[in-house]
């Protein structure tokens, strides 16, 4: 599709999607009408930004099913947030909605470099989280062969690799590393599998990452981004030909990029908090939601009708303000990965010392050298935390295996105030 084809279809379904969820999520019509707007203001793309915005915050007051746009009789399937910091968000679809996500997800697998007949190792998790059903649907979709493994039992992920020989592997980027690890503690080469693509999302990860993890096991890493609030995995994903940041799936959502404090509209190009509309959802409907995922839109390349926006670099609700100073983990991980003496094993703890916030990145030594070469090396990564990002912090070295592994999502941060 050109782009005056996306975006002539976008405003059709934008139209269609205000009037849904105007006329049938009470939380929609109080905001709208709260707000001064009514479905029938919408009449070109840019009047989007006279909508209210949608936050987390909306759908914990409506928990569990006060978003759900049709009958219930129509909702074929719930899925639920974990629920960590509060009540769970909670989303609904109805068999056209996982249809359409099954759709999206192969799209991305495709973009990715996968093609029917390949095998593909699932190894998000199943259940309420979006992510295994989500792939697995998709990768069906796409004519390919699942392996539906979901998260944990890192040994026998690696035996399976082994015995399946799957083209492509599906998980998140921190879960990999730790498959990789698992593959050197048990003697086989990770670069020996027969893994060739692997498609990996769910948290922020830098292109340090992927340069690891692509030298480590061979491979090539692609990213796939999608969050439950607005489908699940298959919002975007980047394209194997050139790896610059997720194209996102525009025929289907709309994406804006705001300044996190004022809410205002900012240009392609600038950096500031990424919103979605859904633009084809039946059962639950997002109306400018705030994703706290912080990226800038950039024009579209392997698929040029279609923008794409630059790798996550973290959310606002990720943020580490430590003595004035604004920081992100990925950061951090930055300039781990550019240290060889030092390993990509780390969490960060934030305490107080005093009346003022401390940082301790623990940091595990990397196995096959001296004490005295990672501690030297932890020293350099000191200096460098303080030269690029502006903050003391301490580092602290860990015996080898000393830290958590992931077996999904990984914790990165740890606030002990």
């Amino acid at each position: 599709m050109s782009r005056a084809e996306v975006e002539a279809l976008q405003l059709e379904r934008l139209q269609r999607t205000v009037r849904h969820a105007y006329a049938n999520v009470p939380l929609y019509t109080r905001k709208f009408d709260e707000a001064g707007v009514h479905p029938d203001d919408i009449r070109t793309l840019a009047d989007v930004a006279r909508l209210p915005f949608t936050t987390k915050a909306d759908l914990r007051e409506t928990y569990p099913f006060g978003m759900f746009a049709v009958p219930m009789e129509r909702v074929a399937r719930i899925h639920a947030s974990s629920g960590t910091t509060g009540r769970p968000t909670v989303v609904g679809y109805t068999s056209g909605d996982l249809e359409r996500w099954g759709s999206l997800v192969a799209r991305s697998l495709r973009a990715s470099g996968i093609r029917p007949g390949m095998k593909v190792h699932n190894a998000y998790g199943y259940g309420l989280f979006t992510g295994g059903l989500g792939a697995h649907a998709g990768i069906e979709r796409l004519g390919a062969t699942v392996i539906p493994m979901s998260g944990g039992q890192t040994a026998r992920q690696v035996q399976l690799i082994q015995d399946f020989r799957p083209d492509a592997i599906l998980c998140t980027p921190s879960y990999l590393l730790t498959i990789a690890d698992c593959m050197a503690e048990q003697g086989i080469d990770p670069r020996s599998t027969s893994l060739k693509v692997a498609v990996l999302g769910a948290e922020p990860w830098t292109n340090e990452m992927r340069h690891e993890l692509e030298q480590r096991l061979g491979l090539d890493a692609v990213d796939i981004y999608g969050l439950s609030e607005v489908m699940g995995p298959g919002v975007g994903n980047e394209c194997l030909e050139t790896k610059d940041g997720p194209h996102l799936w525009e025929d289907h959502f709309l994406p804006e990029i705001i300044d996190g404090d004022t809410g205002a509209v900012l240009p392609d190009g600038e950096l500031g908090e990424l919103v979605f509309t859904s633009l084809t959802k039946e059962a639950f409907p997002v109306i400018r939601y705030r994703t706290r995922d912080l990226t800038r839109l950039l024009p579209g390349t392997a698929r040029p009708g279609m923008r794409r926006m630059e790798k996550i670099t973290g959310r606002n609700d990720d943020m580490i303000i430590l003595r004035g100073v604004n920081l992100f983990p990925t950061q951090i991980e930055e300039l781990v990965l550019g240290i060889e003496q030092l390993t990509p094993h780390f969490i960060l703890e934030l305490s107080k010392e005093g009346r003022m916030d401390a940082l301790k990145v623990r940091i595990e030594r990397h196995p096959e050298l001296s004490i005295e070469t990672c501690e030297a090396a932890a020293v350099v990564l000191q200096q460098r935390i303080k030269v690029h990002i502006g903050s003391t912090v301490a580092v602290q070295l860990e015996e080898p295996g000393a830290l958590p592994r992931s077996e999904g999502k990984y914790q990165r941060v740890y606030d002990l105030r």
